[in-house]
């Protein structure tokens, strides 16, 4: 089934390309693309539409719908809804843009135009590629027919799975919960834990933690990337009772029998097929296969190959990248995105003037790491996986302040200033509350 769904998807692929020779289609042209009206792709689309034409402005982007993806934990615990992280495209794109509803088939650098699906083809000066990451369900056997049926599997990362984990979680009496993290670049990497502290303080709440076996199974070999945070999450697994398995992948979803095999990705024939209640799964991702599969934009692991500082294609000068799909070694989460918006919109600028390139991205990530229903902490972090955090205190504790934070207060600044271009994440309040009040990190480097 893996095999024939692959097959599919490059029969589309090819497709696409064949489709894009046909007579019959649009052609435009633009100052700057924007492929992609995600969280990177929208914000700094937002930054551009002050000074740009309406028609020198083009954004690429299917969905009918923009997710705040960072609520789908939340929804999974059941104190949310999927309304509330929704809202249309339409809405949220800069009103002084041209949104083209469709998605990028086959892009040429050398001669700077983007073919989409529908065969219509968009020239540019400047492109950003925001394009994210793709939840593969497919490569798991078994894992997506369970989610496409009454079962006890669910995930909260897509929003068409999101609703259903509460209903597991209220469903769950006894037995064994497992929750897993892939083999694979995944975006926001604290969610797979998240999900795991708010059904433990969900059972516990419920009376029915006693009854039920919990276990995080991950494929890293580390809970958490940050030293200071994972001993953190390590003290609070040992106090909740809470089974932590490394290296451990799930390759196989029975969801007739309730069963889950996992493969010791240190030892690759050790397979162990276990029983579960509950089975909480984060699909493997990738970058889209139009991406992914180009080589002169794309690296060997599918991501635009750009440089992780100045966030500049390192073969196409008028090329960038933001989010999920770059191949900047940082935490894939909306708070990187917002940092790196400025960057973006900065440096591409530069190159719009013939300039050198005024700013660097220095790996800013921030995962809040919601422990329960009323705590979390909140990491912060660089490239070098270093603490960056804001407060004037550890912010390696559970705190009750974290969590309004996280549930309140970060959804209105997502909306009302990241996605209008007015966020570029809390670097001058860290320095403020840190009383560093000069930024003495050299300017990139063209």
């Amino acid at each position: 089934m893996v095999v024939l769904r692959h097959l599919y998807r490059n029969f589309r692929i090819s497709e696409r390309r064949f489709s894009a020779t046909s007579v019959n289609r649009d052609k435009y042209s633009c100052k700057i693309l924007v492929v992609g009206g995600g969280a990177g792709g929208c914000s700094t689309a937002a930054k551009f539409a002050r000074t740009l034409k309406k028609n020198e402005l083009i954004v690429l982007e299917p969905s009918e719908y923009h997710y705040y993806q960072p609520l789908f934990t939340i929804i999974g615990g059941g104190t949310s809804t999927l309304q509330e992280a929704r809202r249309k495209e339409s809405d949220v794109l800069p009103k002084n843009c041209t949104w083209i509803k469709d998605k990028a088939a086959v892009y040429d650098p050398e001669k700077s135009f983007v073919t989409t699906e529908k065969g219509d083809v968009i020239e540019y000066d400047y492109m950003l590629i925001a394009v994210g990451l793709e939840l593969r369900y497919d490569l798991i056997p078994g894992l997506q027919e369970a989610l496409d049926k009454p079962s006890n599997v669910c995930s909260i990362y897509s929003p068409k799975y999101a609703p259903h984990v509460f209903e597991v979680l209220k469903n769950l009496k006894d037995g064994d919960a497992h929750f897993t993290f892939p083999n694979s670049p995944v975006k926001c990497p604290g969610a797979p834990q998240k999900i795991c502290y708010i059904s433990d303080h969900y059972l516990r709440k419920q009376n029915r933690r006693d009854n039920v076996n919990i276990t995080y199974n991950t494929s890293l070999p580390v809970i958490f990337g940050v030293k200071k945070y994972a001993d953190a999450l390590w003290k609070l697994c040992k106090s909740r009772n809470i089974d932590v398995n490394l290296r451990t992948n799930l390759v196989n979803v029975n969801s007739v029998n309730n069963e889950a095999t996992f493969q010791n990705l240190d030892n690759p024939d050790e397979k162990k097929t276990v029983k579960f209640s509950m089975l909480h799964v984060v699909p493997p991702m990738a970058t889209p296969l139009s991406l992914s599969s180009n080589k002169k934009i794309s690296n060997e692991a599918g991501f635009v190959n750009v440089h992780k500082h100045t966030l500049q294609h390192i073969v196409y000068p008028n090329i960038f990248s933001i989010g999920d799909c770059a191949s900047t070694p940082n935490s894939k989460t909306a708070a990187a995105a917002a940092a790196q918006t400025e960057v973006v919109f900065r440096n591409l600028s530069a190159v719009m003037n013939g300039q050198s390139l005024p700013l660097s991205y220095d790996g800013y990530a921030s995962c809040p790491l919601v422990t329960g229903y009323d705590k979390c902490i909140l990491a912060e972090f660089d490239y070098n996986l270093n603490p960056l955090e804001t407060f004037p205190f550890d912010q390696d504790k559970e705190l009750r302040s974290m969590y309004i934070l996280k549930k309140i207060f970060m959804p209105q600044l997502y909306w009302n200033l990241m996605l209008n271009g007015y966020w570029n994440g809390p670097a001058l309040f860290r320095r403020i509350m840190h009383l560093q009040f000069v930024d003495k990190k050299p300017p990139a480097k063209s």
